[in-house]
């Protein structure tokens, strides 16, 4: 199989493993008849085909064989579909595990996760204007979703260059705002993930110093 075809399973096998999962969930002794499902997703690459099996009806066609109805909504801002499906507004989101960690478990839900989707990789990343080497951070202010996985990027990577979170100030700013709010003057430095990091790179004045390998902390579910 070649890497485009590969490509171009994944959002078959998401849709099929969602409708599995929730079928098998469903007869659960506290929602013994539930049939209908939630399912929350926000701008990030890796949860992109969450948008396309909506979208495409390929979800539809899968719940329906298991006789379920899956509904699947994009909300705009990360850390807001976390708290609406920590709410219960929403049966499951899209999060990385260590968001899944924080949000939902200090609000006493208990979290499964159903499909691991991918690990970041470099897709997470952060980003000065007109800076090469990171420890020029020290000092600014910097944009990102606060308590999100891109806070923990920034302190390992201030740890890395032998300064710490006091070192700088963190600016709390949702991911639909990144790409509008690194055009502004005054905001010199962003963590942030793709898509919004490949925009935010594209500007001349940008620089990635720093990106995130493969982890945990960034396996999205």
């Amino acid at each position: 199989m070649t890497r485009a075809s590969t490509r171009a399973s994944l959002p078959r096998v998401f849709a099929f493993l969602l409708a599995v999962a929730l079928a098998v969930a469903a007869p659960d002794a506290r929602a013994a008849a539930k049939t209908d499902f939630k399912v929350c997703w926000s701008i990030y690459v890796g949860w992109m085909p969450w948008g396309w099996i909506q979208e495409s009806g390929l979800m539809k066609k899968w719940a329906d064989k298991y006789g379920i109805a899956v509904e699947i909504v994009q909300i705009n801002d990360y850390v807001e579909s976390i708290n609406q499906y920590t709410a219960g507004t929403y049966d499951g989101c899209t999060m990385t595990n260590m968001d899944a960690l924080s949000i939902p478990a200090g609000g006493g839900v208990d979290t499964t996760a159903l499909i691991v989707g991918d690990f970041s990789n470099g897709n997470d990343g952060i980003v000065l204007k007109g800076k090469k080497d990171l420890a020029a951070i020290k000092g600014q202010r910097v944009n990102l979703v606060e308590l999100s996985v891109s806070h923990y990027l920034l302190a390992r990577a201030l740890e890395s260059v032998g300064l710490q979170e006091k070192d700088i100030t963190v600016v709390n700013t949702s991911d639909a705002d990144m790409v509008g709010a690194y055009q502004a003057a005054d905001v010199t430095a962003v963590v942030t993930w793709n898509p919004l990091l490949s925009t935010i790179l594209e500007t001349p004045t940008a620089t990635g110093c720093s990106t995130a390998p493969a982890s945990p902390a960034r396996s999205s579910t």
